[in-house]
């Protein structure tokens, strides 16, 4: 059991899960554009996902401490570097255009842990785009947005039209409604500087928004030239299934209310595609 509970931590602080996600959004795209499996796009944006994150998570712990890292700390590194080799290795079956555009990704990714602008711009001595106030949010929806939807699509040379934009947009609502759980959770922990969504408007009023802004993810598709009746089933499941988790979210959630279950919707939006599309 203790084995077991180790293995599982060992999945959520490497991102494992959350590259999942990231993993599945992309595959639901390609299914709802028709597109077959893109195996390249795909395991890129699997293994780029975690480097991200873990790099993102742990530069500063690994700046100041390296050489004291905790053993599991260390073997998140390992891991991680494996998954950058692996993260080159399907980069290079990418075309140019998509390189071009996870270049701007990248560099986004980078700025947001790294300092490099002037004090004056930041609420603490990390100097990072992540200290900006209000910014996290939507830097991340904007990330996950552009690479779950227009990566997969350009990729594959697929004509950006009116159905692409309204599903990026789709897209961005959406994770910005999954990161609203987490938000509330880290109330107690961040500094009243950062300016997140519940501290500027409370709770009660973060999940009204957050509720509007689901209806308006899942009236967005209605709009769309092409209407698919089993999509539009699993999508009001989704809309659903998040809004409920937001609902319940609050400051004393469980451990893995938020990494666990809130970051695994679009790991069962995907298998529930899989299973009736």
């Amino acid at each position: 059991m203790k084995f077991i509970k180790q293995l599982f931590n060992f999945y959520l602080n490497s991102s494992i899960h959350v590259a999942l996600s990231v993993f599945s959004l992309t595959w639901i795209t390609l299914i709802e554009f028709d597109i077959k499996y893109d195996e390249n796009i795909l395991y890129f944006v699997f293994y780029a996902s975690i480097t991200g994150y873990n790099f993102v998570k742990y530069f500063g712990i690994a700046k100041f401490h390296h050489r004291s890292l905790a053993s599991w700390l260390k073997l998140i590194q390992i891991f991680s570097f494996f998954s950058f080799l692996l993260m080159c290795y399907y980069a290079l079956k990418l075309s140019s255009v998509t390189l071009i555009c996870v270049g701007g990704f990248a560099v986004i990714t980078f700025l947001y842990a790294i300092p490099f602008l002037p004090k004056r711009f930041f609420l603490d001595k990390q100097h990072n785009l992540r200290s900006i106030g209000g910014l996290k949010i939507y830097l991340i929806a904007l990330i996950w947005a552009g690479v779950t939807v227009l990566l997969p699509l350009i990729n594959n040379y697929y004509y950006i039209d009116t159905d692409v934009i309204l599903t990026t947009i789709q897209r961005y609502l959406f994770i910005i409604v999954l990161m609203l759980p987490f938000e509330i959770r880290d109330l107690r922990y961040d500094s009243l500087k950062l300016s997140t969504i519940p501290q500027k408007i409370g709770i009660k009023l973060t999940k009204i928004i957050g509720s509007i802004l689901l209806l308006l993810f899942f009236f967005l598709d209605l709009f769309k030239s092409e209407i698919n009746d089993i999509q539009i089933i699993i999508l009001i499941v989704i809309t659903l299934v998040t809004l409920v988790l937001l609902v319940f979210s609050k400051m004393k959630q469980g451990k893995n209310y938020s990494a666990f279950w809130v970051e695994g919707v679009p790991i069962i939006w995907l298998i529930l595609l899989l299973l009736f599309y």
